[in-house]
């Protein structure tokens, strides 16, 4: 990935108040090793390394880096190199990141979907994304795609005057929590994404008739609504898959 495709998203946060506000949201501890995508300036860097006991950061920048090499403290290993491409961590590891904007969908999956994922994932994007990811108002495939397997949530509106240079777009903090007992098995992934591929494409009587659809929310005691949710998606997939 060229250094340009990242710097094209540079909006740093710079703001002690605004970080520890944010890291206030989350459940990092001296025991965490925390990776962060984007190292920048490095004021979120140093904010993590007086609250983890490890710090893995990536930049792609060299000249960023290179300003940052000797001045970050002893627990933080920079890495100039770009994360999509980089082995992730085989000891348990949690993700806190002023993540590059218009890289954010590769981010995600790469985090959530690899052989090592996190525990848990904190990420600064649009707000945009962050509505698909976590469906709010109403499920996408971007957000039934991760959660089987993730809790997801909005957990804080930044303001654009948070960030330098600001943003053209509202920005917000996406929690990722991965669930300790998934919904799903890993093996039953591509016919997840299948069902709800097709579903969202053609709709439901495409391939469940009007009778399984309420049969299926009948016998698991789920209401049926305007707007399809979350819980209903997962239901119905059980059902097809075994029907």
């Amino acid at each position: 990935m060229p250094k340009s495709a990242y710097s094209i998203s540079q909006n740093f946060l710079t703001s002690r108040r605004t970080i520890a506000r944010l890291l206030a949201l989350t459940d990092l501890s001296p025991a965490d090793t925390v990776l962060e995508i984007g190292t920048g300036k490095g004021h979120i860097t140093r904010a993590l390394a007086e609250r983890c006991s490890q710090v893995l950061t990536y930049e792609i920048d060299p000249l960023l880096a290179q300003r940052l090499h000797g001045t970050l403290p002893d627990n933080v290993r920079l890495f100039q190199r770009d994360f999509l491409s980089a082995p992730l961590p085989r000891k348990p590891y949690k993700v806190f990141a002023n993540i590059p904007f218009n890289h954010t969908t590769a981010i995600i999956h790469r985090l959530t979907m690899g052989v090592c994922p996190p525990e848990c994932a904190w990420l600064i994007m649009e707000k945009g994304a962050a509505l698909r990811f976590s469906g709010t108002g109403r499920e996408t495939a971007a957000s039934l795609l991760i959660k089987p397997w993730w809790d997801v949530r909005i957990r804080y509106h930044l303001q654009r005057q948070d960030f330098h240079p600001a943003p053209s777009v509202d920005c917000v903090l996406l929690e990722l929590r991965r669930k300790p007992a998934p919904d799903l098995s890993p093996r039953e992934r591509t016919s997840w994404q299948r069902f709800t591929t097709q579903a969202l494409q053609r709709g439901l009587r495409g391939m469940l008739t009007p009778r399984q659809i309420n049969a299926a929310l009948r016998e698991a005691n789920i209401p049926m609504s305007a707007t399809m949710k979350y819980v209903q998606w997962l239901c119905l997939f059980r059902w097809w898959r075994h029907s």
